[in-house]
């Protein structure tokens, strides 16, 4: 669930506050910095308010909440109501496994393979292990955005769990990737879960949507690419197919992948 914005939600946090515990509006004004318990709110406010808070948010109040402004109480069921972010998206692509691994997870290579990295720098590799820096082409504001991050790719298992190390706007984000063979290829699986900084521009739900959509892009890009790549493999060389370029396009935030 989403609450509404921090103000409008301070301003519902005190009309609780006043309507069933009793806060003297005024005194509330006066010091919008003061914690409950500084306007007088004793343990029976901080139940009834628990209660409310609970019924209509469904979010749990510490005992600590006394030591809290009313802001902080509304910024505490802010991101108590924002359920983490989980995304999972997949496509299935024409391809020989042993190809489809291979590319998707040579990182070195994204820049094309995504149309939204500009660059893929390896910084460390130890094992199936590889940490690197992603760099995206820029945004519409001219930021190009870049992150660290790690993944571990299990040839046994057909898996790959990846983290951000360096998390910017986020405050985690955990990715899996997953490889399963059916009759009409391989089926790759993007499972990703997902928490954003307050100070982040969209909360968990705004980046669900743009994740969401984001993954859509871009497995339908890869899976042009890598069965372009099986077909240029399989075809006599007198009569291969000249690749065609897709053009490049960029996402603000990286959102569908490490």
């Amino acid at each position: 669930m989403t609450v509404t914005d921090d103000d409008s939600l301070t301003a519902e946090i005190t009309d609780i506050l006043v309507t069933n515990c009793g806060l003297d509006p005024e005194a509330a004004a006066r010091a919008p910095a003061a914690s409950l318990e500084e306007l007088g709110m004793d343990s029976l406010a901080l139940l009834e308010l628990s209660a409310v808070v609970a019924d209509r948010w469904q979010v749990s109040i510490p005992e600590q909440a006394a030591q809290l402004s009313i802001p902080g109480v509304a910024d505490l069921v802010a991101r108590r109501a924002d359920p983490p972010g989980h995304t999972e998206n997949s496509i299935v692509i024409a391809a020989p496994l042993e190809l489809v691994w291979s590319v998707t997870n040579d990182v070195a290579g994204w820049p094309d393979l995504f149309t939204e990295y500009a660059r893929a720098e390896i910084l460390d590799r130890d094992g199936d292990t590889v940490r690197f820096r992603l760099t995206m082409h820029p945004d519409e504001n001219g930021v190009a955005w870049s992150w660290v991050s790690e993944r571990t790719a299990d040839p046994a298992t057909r898996q790959v769990r990846a983290h951000r190390v360096e998390t910017g706007p986020f405050e985690y984000m955990r990715i899996r990737w997953t490889y399963t063979e059916e009759p009409d290829g391989v089926r790759m699986t993007w499972v990703q879960d997902f928490a954003m900084k307050p100070t982040a521009p969209v909360d968990n739900a705004g980046m669900t949507e743009r994740i969401n959509t984001n993954s859509a892009v871009q497995l339908a890009v890869i899976k042009e690419r890598v069965e372009r790549l099986a077909r240029d493999r399989t075809t006599p060389p007198s009569t291969s197919v000249t690749p065609t370029a897709v053009p490049a396009g960029a996402s603000a935030t990286g959102a569908d992948d490490e």
